[in-house]
C-alpha cells in the first residue's frame, strides 16, 4: 500500500525497532501508544494451548484506561510456563514505566516460534529506545507493522477517515499473518486504533462483530494458532462520540476486512487467492461450516494450484462438512462458468476456465447448496510446494 496515504488517528504514536530476537537482525519489536487513556477490547484464539501474552491480555480487557500495546515477533512465548507469564508481564511493566502508567494499562502480544523461552532481557533493554522513537506519522506506522512480521512478505496496514456529525474520526489497523491461518479467531495479530470516543462495552461489540465478518472468514492452512489476538482501542482524542455510530462500526469492519484479505494474499507460498461464495444453506453458520470444509481441503487447494476446475473435489468437500443439504440442489460455478447444475455435471470449456484461473487476480468459486437464506464470502489460498518447503524448514 501507499503508506503516505495512511490516516493516523489523533493521539496515537507508533514505532518499530530491533531487539535482537531474529537472527536476521530484522525489526522485531513495536509499540503503539496513546497520549491519553483509551477504551480497549480484545478477541483471542480459541485454541486450548495459548501463549503467555494471550493469558495476560484476557485478564486486562475490556478496559477503560489502556495506554499502549507492545508486540515482539520472532518468538511466540508459548509453552513457556510460569516464566513466560512473568516475561509477558515484564514487557508491559517496562513500557508502562516509560509511559508513566500502571502495568495493567499496557497490553502485550508475541508471535513467532513456539516452545522457545523468550529472550526477555533483550526485549526489555530495547523497549525504552523504541518508545522514544515513536511518532504520529505514516512512516512510524509502517515501521511498527514491519516489526510485527514473521514470514510475512509485506507490512499490513489499513485505515479509514469518516465523518460523524460535524466531526472527523480516523480508524487505523495493523496486522501480521501469512501461515497458521484458520478461522477460529484466525491466526494472526491485529491492533486497530481510533480517536473516537467509545465505551469499553461498545468497543467490545464492534470488534467482535468486525472479527466475525473478517478474520474469522479466512483460512490458509486450517491451523489455529496459539497467539491469535486482535485489539480495538479508542482514545477519544477527536472528541467525537462514536457510541451508536453505524459509520464507525462499518469503518472498523472495513479495516478488519482489508487486513484479512492482505493476510490471505500473503499466504506462504500461495499463487492464488480463492474467493469462495457459499449460498443456499439453512443459515449463516451452515454456510460458514461448508465454506470451511471446502477452503481447508488440501485437494481443492492443490487443484487451484494446478489451475484445474475440478468440481468433484469442491462438491465432495461440501458433502462431508456435516451440514445437511439435498445433493440434487447443488450447483457450482468456477470463474463465472457453470460446471455443475442441480446435482448434474454440465459441459464447459475446461481449457478456458483453467486459463482464467491462471491469469486472473483471484479464483472465484460460487457454490449453491439449496434455497436457504444462509450465505457467506470466505477467503482462502491455494497450497503449493513452496508452502511445504517453508514450513518443513521453519525451525531447522
Amino acid at each position: 500500500m501507499n503508506f503516505s496515504l495512511c490516516s493516523v488517528p489523533a493521539g496515537w504514536k507508533f514505532a518499530g525497532g530491533v531487539a535482537g530476537i531474529k537472527e536476521s537482525g530484522s525489526a522485531d519489536l513495536m509499540v503503539a501508544v496513546s497520549d491519553r487513556p483509551a477504551s480497549a477490547a480484545g478477541v483471542f484464539t480459541r485454541n486450548l494451548v495459548v501463549g503467555a501474552p494471550v493469558t495476560v491480555g484476557r485478564g486486562r480487557v475490556p478496559a477503560g484506561a489502556v495506554r499502549g500495546v507492545v508486540i515482539n515477533s520472532g518468538n511466540a512465548n508459548t509453552g513457556t510456563g510460569a516464566k513466560g507469564l512473568e516475561d509477558a508481564r515484564a514487557m508491559t511493566r517496562t513500557l508502562a514505566g516509560e509511559i508513566g502508567c500502571d502495568e495493567g494499562d499496557v497490553l502485550v502480544c508475541s508471535t513467532g516460534i513456539i516452545g522457545h523461552m523468550l529472550p526477555v532481557e533483550k526485549i526489555l533493554a530495547a523497549i525504552p529506545g523504541v518508545y522514544e522513537s515513536r511518532a504520529e506519522t505514516p512512516a512510524a506506522v509502517r515501521d511498527a507493522a514491519a516489526a510485527m512480521m514473521t514470514t510475512d512478505t509485506f507490512p499490513k496496514v489499513a485505515s479509514r477517515e469518516i465523518k460523524i456529525g460535524d466531526g472527523t474520526v480516523r480508524v487505523l489497523g495493523l496486522a501480521k499473518g501469512a501461515a497458521m491461518i484458520a478461522p477460529d479467531m484466525a491466526t494472526m495479530l491485529g491492533v486497530v486504533v481510533t480517536d473516537a470516543v467509545l465505551s469499553p462495552e461498545t468497543a467490545d461489540v464492534i470488534l467482535k462483530t468486525a472479527v466475525d465478518d473478517s478474520f474469522n472468514l479466512i483460512s490458509v492452512d486450517g491451523h489455529t494458532s496459539t497467539s491469535d489476538t486482535v485489539f480495538l482501542l479508542a482514545n477519544g482524542a477527536s472528541g467525537v462520540d462514536g457510541e451508536g455510530s453505524a459509520a464507525l462500526a462499518s469503518a472498523v469492519a472495513e479495516v478488519c476486512g482489508e487486513l484479512a484479505e492482505m493476510i490471505v494474499r500473503d499466504a506462504e507460498g500461495a499463487e492464488h487467492l480463492i474467493e469462495l461464495h457459499v449460498a443456499g444453506a439453512a443459515d449463516r453458520d451452515g454456510a460458514v461450516t461448508i465454506a470451511k470444509a471446502v477452503a481447508n481441503s488440501a485437494l481443492v487447494k492443490t487443484a487451484v494450484t494446478g489451475n484445474d476446475p475440478n468440481w468433484g473435489r469442491i462438491v465432495s468437500a461440501a458433502g462431508y462438512a456435516g451440514m445437511p443439504f439435498e445433493p440434487t440442489a447443488v450447483s457450482l460455478s468456477v470463474e463465472g462458468v457453470s460446471v455443475y447444475e442441480r446435482g448434474t455435471p454440465v459441459g464447459f470449456d475446461e481449457e478456458a476456465v483453467s486459463a482464467a484461473m491462471r491469469d486472473g487476480d483471484r479464483v472465484r468459486i460460487e457454490l449453491t447448496v439449496g434455497d436457504g437464506p444462509g450465505r457467506v464470502r470466505f477467503l482462502t489460498s491455494d497450497l503449493t510446494a513452496e508452502y511445504v518447503r517453508l514450513n518443513s524448514e521453519y525451525t531447522t
